[in-house]
């Protein structure tokens, strides 16, 4: 494979992924914003969430923030944010905000150092906590939940969210965006029963 088929490919066998712009800032107050596909949950007690940074063999702005600031957001990408947050993956020298080239604007907020993006609908704030090198020299950020934005209407008594109420899409591949819809919600998987249909 061609080194653009086998990064298209590969990419995409995984099947959808998250969609979040990662909003950080170093101690001289320059901000930075780069779009990933690569978040995770990692547990709920601590509330520990993860990602995975390209190898540091070349500067990567992001992570050398998290690393000098302890502190990073999470924000969901929603549909009539594609375009501007995709732009975020272009090659900007350190020295320019992404926030400004791409047209976002930073929210504040006490207790996270880093900026949140006023834009989106769905926002976490997160304090670093490790990180590990993957044996391909990826980076596995591993973060606390701090702080969580979010409309009320995408939240149930439960705890259950239908982030799709927040209009937040789906990442494919290297390049792809998809509109996410719920399908339905079952309940408690139990080996002696088959499981329901739920209502929110």
């Amino acid at each position: 494979m061609s080194k653009t088929y086998r990064g298209h490919f590969i990419n995409g066998l995984s099947g959808y992924k998250s969609s979040n712009l990662l909003g950080t800032v170093n101690a001289t107050g320059q901000t930075n914003l780069a779009i990933i596909s690569s978040a995770f949950h990692l547990g709920a007690d601590p509330p520990l969430m993860g990602f995975i940074n390209r190898p540091d063999s070349v500067e990567r702005h992001s992570l050398s923030n998290i690393l000098e600031t302890g502190s990073y957001t999470l924000n969901h990408v929603h549909t009539a944010m594609i375009d501007q947050a995709h732009q975020t993956s272009a090659r900007y020298p350190e020295e320019q905000s992404e926030f400004d080239a791409c047209g976002f604007k930073p929210q504040w907020q006490a207790g996270v150092t880093a900026p949140f993006v006023s834009e989106s609908l769905i926002k976490i704030g997160l304090r670093y906590v490790e990180h590990h090198r993957m044996l391909n020299d990826t980076l596995m950020v591993i973060g606390e939940v701090v702080s969580v934005e979010l409309p009320e209407e995408v939240i149930n008594a439960e705890g259950v969210m239908d982030i799709s109420l927040a209009n937040t899409i789906a990442s494919g591949g290297l390049d792809t965006y998809y509109s996410a819809k719920k399908v339905k919600r079952l309940s408690y998987a139990k080996p002696d029963r088959v499981p329901l249909t739920l209502d929110d």
